[in-house]
């Protein structure tokens, strides 16, 4: 008889190699529930509480602090300890004062301790537009949410300009747009996947593309010292104009 459906288990050697835990010392580790984020491209969060943030010991203690209403992300309390976080998701400890933003690094994806104002809000990445019944439009954001523009006229569409690949700073969690990020030349920018993933810096070529998808065209990005990256359009994500909106630091140690 086959499969019904995925196992609901997770060993630790196959587990993403980001994921800071020991590999032979238990069989088993957390694995996040189906979500916004893929398997490789996310954390779970009793994980991120237990492995990382050292705020509990156990598993059991950590599902404590989450069932209990103490963990918000991106604004909204979650109460599921395999909560899957990923790419520039908010997560806040409000009792405690802390804040934390997932982040690309040469690791993989880190948790960077941010201060309270960068946590009211966060970076969405267009992937999708959609344009639906009486002409009001759907965007689809990198982490599958969505934001929908209504207009009263059904003949007419919404005063927007929004395009792929574009990054919309928007309030958590009202989801109130505070400003609109064009990938595009001289913009900031992280590479988030391929063997540069963690670089970042100014934008300073895009190829312009003829038979290929727009995703497959060809950036160069140069950082502060003036060494020069190239990845492809779906690893670029735009952080900032003149400088970054967010802290890229790493976690540090003492957390």
């Amino acid at each position: 008889m086959g499969k019904k459906g995925k196992t609901g288990r997770l060993k630790r050697n196959p587990a993403p190699r980001f994921w800071p835990i020991p590999r032979k010392q238990f069989t088993w580790v957390i694995k996040p529930s189906s979500g916004a984020h893929s398997l490789k491209n996310c954390l779970p969060i009793s994980l991120i509480i237990r492995d990382i943030l050292e705020l509990a010991k156990t598993r059991k203690e950590a599902k404590k602090i989450v069932t209990q209403g103490k963990v918000y992300v991106d604004g909204k309390i979650r109460r599921k300890d395999d909560f899957p976080v990923g790419l520039m998701d908010v997560i806040s400890f409000v009792g405690l004062n802390k804040y934390y933003r997932l982040v690309p690094s040469h690791k993989g994806l880190i948790v960077n301790s941010i201060d309270k104002e960068e946590a009211k809000f966060k970076l969405f990445r267009v992937e999708n537009k959609t344009i639906l019944k009486n002409n009001n439009i759907q965007y689809a954001f990198h982490d599958g949410s969505t934001i929908l523009f209504k207009t009263e006229d059904s003949t007419k569409l919404p005063q927007v300009s929004y395009e792929t690949f574009d990054v919309l700073k928007l309030s958590i969690p009202e989801k109130e747009i505070i400003e609109q990020l064009k990938t595009e030349e001289d913009n900031i920018a992280v590479i988030t996947g391929g063997k540069n993933i963690g670089k970042h810096g100014k934008i300073v070529e895009i190829e312009k593309i003829v038979a290929k998808k727009r995703r497959n065209a060809l950036v160069m990005i140069e950082d502060e010292t003036g060494k020069r990256y190239q990845t492809i359009m779906d690893f670029i994500f735009v952080i900032g104009k003149t400088k970054s909106l967010i802290s890229l630091k790493e976690l540090e140690s003492n957390v």
